[in-house]
């Protein structure tokens, strides 16, 4: 095989994964994880359950990749949008905004791993089983940026970080939950309010 053979052949292999798992992601969302079978996702796709087979050894396998998939997404939206501004309270803002935008803009996304979560079917590379509770990594490092603009001076110095930066993952954290209640949810609105709610809570005072 030639170098531009094999470049054309990986090249293809990653569309398919990538079909593959747009598909899971949309089934799950539509029918709920315990009835998005690996044949009822192909049927959707329009491929054979043996092509799945080819590229994920089994449900776990493509279910694993899904959350890395959408943790990997949501990366890529929000952390430019955080980094483009230059004050405290607009970087909280953006924060907020971009988190809730991104879920408001890939409302499947967040259906998909709500539904993966609640399954207990989600193992991390180690094979320990996660339900979502545990996860705690987003709230920590905000606490650090949240402390890192406490002492440049740009947020009020009078708050805990750690305690700040869990309230402000549980608004953000409940809205997938709200999303599988309620698909009509007004994520903008929600997301200008609480956008305003923490930077009153947060904003330094003359």
């Amino acid at each position: 095989m030639s170098e531009s053979e094999f470049e054309r052949r990986t090249f293809t292999e990653i569309a398919r994964r990538q079909q593959i798992v747009a598909g899971a992601i949309d089934t799950i969302a539509a029918v709920g994880f315990a009835q998005a079978s690996l044949a009822r996702i192909a049927e959707r796709i329009g491929i054979s359950k043996g092509v799945i087979s080819y590229h994920f050894a089994g449900k776990d396998d493509l279910i694993r990749q899904i959350v890395i998939d959408v943790v990997e997404a949501g990366r890529a939206y929000i952390l430019p949008r955080v980094l483009a501004e230059s004050t405290g309270p607009a970087t909280l803002r953006a924060y907020i905004e971009s988190n809730l935008t991104f879920m408001r803009e890939h409302r499947n996304y967040m259906v998909a791993v709500v539904e993966i979560l609640r399954s207990g079917r989600f193992t991390t590379p180690d094979g320990r089983r996660v339900d979502g509770r545990e996860i705690d990594v987003a709230a920590r490092l905000l606490k650090e940026q949240l402390a890192r603009l406490q002492v440049a001076g740009q947020l009020r110095s009078d708050f805990d970080p750690g305690v700040m930066a869990v309230a402000i993952r549980a608004a953000i954290d409940v809205v997938p939950h709200r999303l599988v209640r309620d698909p009509d949810f007004d994520i903008e609105h929600y997301a200008s309010e609480v956008a305003t709610i923490f930077d009153l809570a947060t904003h330094v005072t003359d």
